[in-house]
């Protein structure tokens, strides 16, 4: 049986495209590894069960203190000479790396042994540790286009892969906003959901009372924040779900008339399978604000109304979801335009690249 490394690194953002892929390929008879850290190691519980988990010792220079990242390139090289011995032993047929620090080491011992690889860049801006392997892989998968790559990189556009859960619901049909119960989904990503948690609760708080009492919200939020945004929902008789996770995200999603979310890379391409009006707020912090690009198609498309973080308060929120929530025929074709932007075909595209390496190893 042909063996797929792929090594992805701690948030939904990489893992869920591995989830994805590797789900694929055990359909085709391949064995599958992944390789992550701890971090990348709390998603794995969605990951078929032939799935061979592989915990490396990497690092981030985002967090921890002077002495913690200057440890990092130790703990690197380290997690790479491990990976190298470990394909050595065990020697994959192709590697596919989907970003993050915690991807370095795999992709490295992969490029050391001239195993053939590529990677998977989900953004519409590579990724710090997709840039430096970028012209050191035999192709670049993109899942947003266009997707600026660095001179002697081969990029391919494949869209962004879902989760087959995410499949299932591709295209479901669209119950349009009107006077009667509607649902409204905050999701805030692995990183930025505080300003989510401070400024969709007043928003709604804000709308017409005609309209509020039909809305029923589940929101996303921080577990710090979760006890404070159920009280303001509750005080003000907002009926709201309010958790840190969501195991049944497909159905929230397609069970929404409204989605307020980040933009980021899994988000947009859940959406556009899916196919639901969105008011995008691009994470400010995000590498090269890569999540503005991530929403660029959407918007253009006329499929998502966008607020950047600097115009994001609960008054001009408030106006955007009144003027979706009250106009069904807008919402309806707000809910075509995102299917427009949708790629539902784009882990079978980056399979069969998957299989081109191979092909072309032997």
């Amino acid at each position: 049986m042909p063996l797929l490394m792929m090594a992805a690194g701690g948030t939904g953002g990489h893992m869920f495209p591995a989830q994805a892929l590797a789900e694929a390929m055990l359909d085709l008879g391949w064995r599958v590894k992944l390789s992550t850290d701890p971090r990348g190691a709390r998603y794995v519980g969605g990951f078929p069960d032939a799935v061979e988990v592989v915990q490396v010792d990497s690092g981030t220079f985002a967090r921890g203190g002077a002495l913690a990242k200057v440890a990092v390139p130790l703990r690197i090289a380290g997690g790479s000479l491990s990976a190298v011995m470990a394909m050595r032993r065990d020697r994959p047929d192709v590697v596919v790396g989907f970003g993050g620090y915690p991807a370095i080491p795999a992709m490295t011992a992969a490029t050391l042994l001239r195993i053939p690889r590529m990677i998977h860049e989900q953004n519409g801006v590579l990724g710090r540790v997709n840039q430096v392997f970028a012209k050191r892989v035999d192709m670049v998968a993109c899942g947003t286009w266009p997707t600026a790559l660095p001179d002697g990189a081969t990029g391919e556009h494949v869209g962004n892969p879902v989760r087959q859960s995410i499949l299932d619901r591709a295209g479901a049909g669209y119950i349009p906003p009107g006077d009667y119960p509607m649902s409204v989904l905050v999701v805030g990503g692995s990183q930025g959901a505080r300003i989510l948690s401070d400024v969709v609760p007043a928003g709604i708080a804000l709308l017409p009372e005609a309209l509020r009492r039909n809305i029923r919200v589940f929101q996303q939020a921080r577990a710090e924040d979760v006890d404070r945004v159920n009280a303001f929902y509750a005080a003000r008789g907002i009926n709201a779900d309010i958790r840190t996770f969501f195991d049944d995200m497909p159905t929230r999603l397609a069970e929404a008339q409204l989605v307020i979310a980040r933009s980021g890379a899994s988000t947009i391409a859940d959406l556009t399978v899916i196919g639901r009006p969105a008011v995008l707020i691009p994470y400010a912090a995000a590498a090269q604000d890569h999540q503005s690009a991530n929403a660029r198609q959407m918007v253009d498309a006329g499929a998502a109304i966008l607020m950047p973080e600097s115009k994001f308060n609960a008054e001009s929120l408030a106006e955007h979801m009144e003027t979706v929530l009250t106009h069904p025929s807008g919402a309806l074709q707000m809910s075509r335009a995102a299917l427009s932007c949708g790629t539902p075909d784009a882990t079978a595209r980056l399979v069969q690249l998957v299989q081109q390496l191979a092909d072309a190893r032997h």
